[in-house]
């Protein structure tokens, strides 16, 4: 499934609203601390010089909630 999620960030980066949904979408279901920052730190290697606010701000929303 994180493959999948993977792709599909990858054809929505173009739109910065559609990344962000996208990025919402898959932190709600990815329930592993390990995988989330292992997912974190691909975010931030792929997209982070494109959006590093919204992955940052994502990502601190997912470990308040956690």
């Amino acid at each position: 499934m994180l493959e999948l999620t993977k792709k599909i960030l990858r054809g929505v980066s173009f739109d910065a609203n559609l990344f962000q949904k996208e990025l919402y979408k898959a932190l709600k279901w990815i329930n592993d601390a390990e995988e989330i920052k292992r997912f974190q730190e691909w975010c931030i290697v792929e997209f982070g010089g494109k959006y590093p606010s919204i992955i940052r701000t994502a990502f601190a929303q997912q470990t308040t909630t956690n």
